[in-house]
């Protein structure tokens, strides 16, 4: 008896899904309890008769330049994940706008929102009217890479460069044969979302397998959100936009940007959205970041293309010096 008890009791505290579930924290719907490390501001709005409330980081320099980088976050990431870029910007002299998207983070989870790139574009804009921002550099990671995209063939007139760190969208997923998913199926995946599902597939799709403790931070991050009273909100607007990112692509009017623009893309990642869907032989062929990286910048007029061959999805969290030093350099060239 006494034995089975410890085997019993050892097998709690042992579990990797048992560890894992009680160390993350239950946040609120907009990321009540996660602290960002910048005073969170946020602006207030009407979109599609909803009244919203977009968050966002405005961080002035001490020294500033005259210029201003907006950063646009990916889908499983925040304002709050560009903390060391948004440190290293601000001491060159820029100033830095980071918003979280409608639908994400510490923004508002509409319960009826339409997303395409074109609104998100435009609350955007309306967030850099507000606060009488005329030009920026627009930088996007992953699908905020596929935003600042549609930003720039939107608003050329307030795009002063376009920096895109391992964009998703690349490739037309849906046009190489990828299934379709319904809302109802992605939100069926995304309820099945916990801190382990989250680790799993950003150490295999994200880092090549590696992780690194740091990492967790932002893992919680987003995991948190799922494991608080928000969950089915929050699991919503998820399902909404990974069909937007699915069936919204830009990489079709890559020809027609017009602004300077710099690609960074780690070599090792292996994103592709519907990968799990696909066909085996098909499964092989997407996300090759290193092939398509190459493709984007013969495709976008007068690209730069900057390679980081031991890097994955993220090189601003993986290797945050090495990454800063790169984007200040591009911004250094667009003057």
């Amino acid at each position: 008896m006494r034995s089975s008890l410890l085997a019993c009791a050892l097998s709690l505290v042992l579990s990797p899904g048992l560890a894992f579930a009680a160390e993350v924290p239950s946040y609120g719907m907009e990321l009540e309890g996660f602290d960002y490390p910048f005073p969170v501001e946020h602006h207030a709005f009407t979109s599609q008769g909803e009244a919203l409330r977009m968050a966002y980081l405005d961080v002035a320099p001490a020294t500033p330049n005259g210029r201003t980088v907006v950063l646009l976050h990916g889908k499983n990431f925040c304002a709050a994940t560009w903390e060391s870029a948004i440190r290293a910007l601000t001491g060159a002299g820029y100033r830095v706008i980071a918003p979280d998207q409608i639908g994400f983070c510490k923004s508002s989870k509409p319960e009826h929102y339409q997303y395409s790139f074109q609104q998100l574009a435009a609350n955007t804009n309306a967030l850099l009217e507000s606060l009488g921002i005329e030009r920026a550099s627009i930088v996007g990671h992953s699908m905020g890479g596929m935003l600042a995209t549609r930003y720039a063939l939107m608003y050329p007139q307030r795009t002063e460069a376009l920096m895109l760190v391992n964009p998703i969208g690349l490739e037309d997923w849906k046009a190489l044969g990828v299934p379709w998913a319904s809302v109802d199926a992605n939100l069926a995946g995304e309820l099945k979302t916990n801190f382990d599902s989250i680790k799993r597939y950003q150490q295999q799709v994200y880092y090549s397998g590696q992780w690194k403790p740091e990492y967790d931070r932002w893992v919680s991050m987003l995991a948190g959100l799922y494991a608080g009273p928000g969950k089915q909100r929050v699991a919503w607007n998820q399902a909404l936009t990974t069909d937007m990112v699915f069936t919204q692509p830009v990489v079709h009017e890559f020809p027609q940007i017009r602004e300077p623009t710099t690609l960074f893309i780690g070599q090792r990642d292996r994103t592709a959205i519907g990968r799990d869907r696909a066909s085996p032989e098909l499964r092989e062929r997407l996300g090759d970041y290193p092939a398509l990286g190459k493709r984007a910048a013969k495709t976008i007029p007068g690209a730069t293309l900057v390679e980081f061959d031991d890097l994955g999805h993220s090189p601003q969290v993986e290797a945050p010096v090495r990454f800063e030093k790169a984007l200040l350099e591009a911004l250094a060239r667009t003057r």
